[in-house]
């Protein structure tokens, strides 16, 4: 019996936009998808805070936490995967993500960034950019998403 798309849940995550001193965002581009930029996020663990998931999210994807909380965004963002993707990711339990997004101010040097910090990196590169250019540079399925976080960050500078 093949499984109804519409029936499978959102899998919980924390998208993190992480702000320089210059008011730039922490992009990566991701080792599977060359061409393929994104900010930190990741899957929040059964009970786990979501404060602290973004701080393990940054330590495994970037390397360091050292950054601080601005803002929650009060609202979650949802988006579907592309069929393609559906039943590969994720070993096929969810349909797409509920994104819990955070702004938080990066407090390091950039020299404080490794990319190669976790056993399963994700990211080959790095840039700050402005918060607004990340919609040039995310995959389509997500673009919506992006939209909407540039939105509900784009007074911080």
């Amino acid at each position: 019996m093949t499984k109804n798309i519409q029936d499978l849940p959102y899998r919980p995550c924390a998208g993190i936009a992480l702000f320089n001193s210059k008011g730039q965002v922490f992009v990566g581009e991701r080792i599977d998808t060359p061409g393929a930029w994104q900010m930190p996020q990741g899957g929040i663990e059964d009970g786990e805070d979501l404060t602290l998931a973004a701080a393990r999210e940054l330590k495994e994807e970037i390397g360091t936490d050292n950054a601080d909380l601005i803002r929650i965004h009060p609202e979650t963002i949802k988006y579907d995967l592309p069929d393609h993707l559906l039943g590969s990711l994720w070993n096929g339990k969810y349909r797409g993500q509920e994104q819990h997004w955070i702004a938080m101010r990066f407090n390091g040097s950039d020299d404080e960034i490794a990319l190669d910090a976790d056993d399963h990196p994700e990211f080959s590169a790095w840039q700050w950019v402005d918060l607004d250019k990340t919609i040039d540079l995310i995959v389509p399925f997500k673009k919506d998403v992006y939209e909407q976080v540039i939105n509900a960050f784009s007074d911080i500078s």
